[in-house]
């Protein structure tokens, strides 16, 4: 005959067992826990929103191309308010632009990253770019008389933000990781004295000689940027208890 002791201690481990099973089973509520949306790393989010937000980038362009087409037929407009329409889109945008241009690319140090000699060795920020370094360039560039700006693939417009979380770059709903590249269209001597005018940039070039962060800027003599075919709408938040939802 088993001893006591032991029957009571099968009993407890079955018991616990048959507790935990019935907890998993209330925790999940029917759903695979081991693929569940809220177990996955935040970075598959990140990176499963980013492919939403360019699905719909593309299909807001090809809905605002219709709208476009529809909008070139005859309206009973004149002339000149065709052409204030035309210098208004210039001016927001949303039309292509063409012409002489600039691209400054801004890179992280390399891994292995050393202080050239009379240099303190680097902390990990000093190594990676970050939103200042993104902001003083198109800052810079804005100043030398841009007539428009794309970092990476999209264009800016007066309400863009350029906004990083670590060495990432968050733009428009897209997410973006080095190297950065910016393009300027307008006069590119202005631009280039713009860019070494800069006090920022002045200071991320220590950077670049102490660390070797990247810095590249190259010319073209014809480049075109895509016009901006995101949404115009301002969203901004509410008090709550207000009428409405956060917009």
């Amino acid at each position: 005959m088993v001893p006591r002791p032991v029957r009571l201690l099968t009993a407890a481990v079955f018991a616990l067992a048959g507790l935990i099973f019935v907890t998993s089973f209330n925790t999940a509520k029917g759903t695979n826990i081991r693929t569940d949306a809220s177990l996955l790393k935040l970075s598959d989010l990140i990176h499963e929103r980013d492919r939403k937000n360019a699905d719909l980038g593309r299909s807001a362009a090809r809905v605002r191309r219709e709208v476009d087409a529809l909008a070139s037929r005859d309206d009973g407009s004149t002339e000149a308010e065709d052409a204030r329409l035309r210098a208004l889109e210039k001016a927001a945008g949303t039309e292509e632009l063409t012409g002489a241009a600039l691209t400054v690319t801004l890179d992280d140090a390399p891994p292995d990253a050393r202080a050239n000699p009379g240099y303190p060795e680097p902390q990990p920020n000093d190594l990676v770019i970050h939103q200042q370094d993104l902001q003083a360039v198109v800052n810079a560039l804005w100043q030398g008389g841009a007539r428009g700006i794309r970092v990476m693939d999209q264009r800016l417009i007066s309400t863009s933000a350029v906004r990083c979380v670590g060495n990432t770059l968050i733009l428009q709903g897209r997410v973006y990781s080095p190297p950065y590249r910016i393009t300027a269209v307008g006069d590119r001597e202005k631009l280039s004295k713009a860019l070494a005018d800069s006090p920022a940039i002045q200071n991320y070039q220590l950077y670049v000689k102490a660390y070797g962060l990247g810095w590249q800027v190259d010319e073209h003599k014809r480049q075109t940027l895509p016009g901006y075919t995101g949404t115009v709408d301002l969203h901004y938040a509410k008090p709550a208890g207000s009428a409405g939802s956060t917009g």
